[in-house]
């Protein structure tokens, strides 16, 4: 049997503001709406083959992260198509930003591997592309690590969701249950977060508390940006809601994040550009994404400023927003 290769790879998501909505057993039911900005820059996956009996070896490029999600992402995978479980596999893991920061490294690396798979053994691409979709959003349900990346990773761009669920489902990888919109421009985006590792997502998202503020600060915003047209006329209304979200869910004062979310204000006040760029926070991290507020804006800003931010002790990485998928 000849070596199997493939490559997948997939940007991250920040969530700016969001629902949760878990009611249903089904995990392909549950999920999110809210908005958010999908990124260029997230995980790369290359998956290789050789015969065996379903093992699988998981080598992170730079830092050392826990496997069990791939592992998950290899057993919804075998259920599916039964001949992958010939071969033993090793995934060769390369991550442009940390975990657990609120950049949506979960739902990118389980679609990155899903697909390096599937391409490895000569998946068409549509077919690979849904269904690692509605694997990564199952795997980040039953691990409690995500709630809508994946369905608004399926759009790409800015997006919003509109109705909860996995964006595809079912034997013929048919639409739905979850719908996302999404329009695109090149938006400049700098993240910047402490060198630490932030609360997992599920100590909100399964507090019956936290979901309780959550969701209903996330359906509050969800009456203005859920409704009309989505287009790059919504950028100022995106940055509205979601400073409003921070403040009424109170993640904004939760954990580390009125620090960190202080610290960039001020570094945006220092380096000359109040009045250009807002700072919001990205749910569920302890990590902040500066944009500017002309969706329209070249970033000749992002040097200066991330100079700032590293002065003080955060790290920083510049991205875009997306294409649309």
């Amino acid at each position: 049997m000849p070596t199997a290769l493939g490559r997948g790879q997939c940007g991250g998501h920040i969530s700016l503001f969001f629902t949760i909505e878990d009611a249903f057993d089904d995990p392909v039911a549950q999920g999110s709406r809210g908005a958010g900005l999908c990124l260029m820059d997230g995980v790369e996956a290359i998956a290789r083959g050789e015969a065996g009996e379903g093992g699988l070896a998981v080598r992170f490029q730079d830092e050392n992260y826990d496997s069990s999600m791939y592992e998950d992402v290899l057993g919804e995978l075998v259920k599916e198509i039964p001949e992958i479980r010939s071969f033993d596999w090793e995934l060769n893991i390369r991550m442009s930003l940390p975990a657990s920061q609120g950049f949506g490294m979960s739902a990118s690396g389980a679609i990155a591997s899903a697909m390096s798979i599937q391409r490895a053994i000569g998946i068409p691409h549509e077919e690979c592309l849904r269904r690692s979709f509605v694997i990564a959003h199952i795997v980040e349900r039953r691990r409690s690590s995500g709630l809508g990346d994946t369905t608004a990773l399926s759009s790409g761009g800015v997006e919003r969701r509109i109705v909860a669920g996995s964006p595809f489902s079912g034997s013929l990888l048919d639409r739905g249950p979850g719908i996302s919109e999404g329009w695109a421009a090149e938006v400049p985006l700098l993240l910047t977060w402490r060198e630490r590792t932030g609360k997992h997502t599920s100590n909100y998202i399964d507090n019956a508390d936290w979901k309780l503020k959550i969701s209903d600060a996330g359906a509050s915003a969800m009456e203005i940006i859920g409704s009309g047209q989505w287009n790059s006329d919504r950028w100022s209304e995106l940055i509205e809601r979601s400073l409003i979200f921070a403040s009424e869910s109170g993640l904004e004062n939760d954990a580390s994040r009125s620090e960190i979310i202080n610290s960039a204000n001020r570094a945006i006040i220092e380096s000359g550009f109040s009045g250009r760029l807002t700072a919001l926070l990205c749910m569920l991290g302890e990590s902040v994404v500066i944009v500017p507020n002309d969706y329209q804006d070249k970033g000749e800003w992002v040097g200066d400023l991330s100079s700032t931010l590293e002065s003080n002790g955060f790290s920083t990485f510049s991205s875009r927003i997306s294409s649309l998928v």
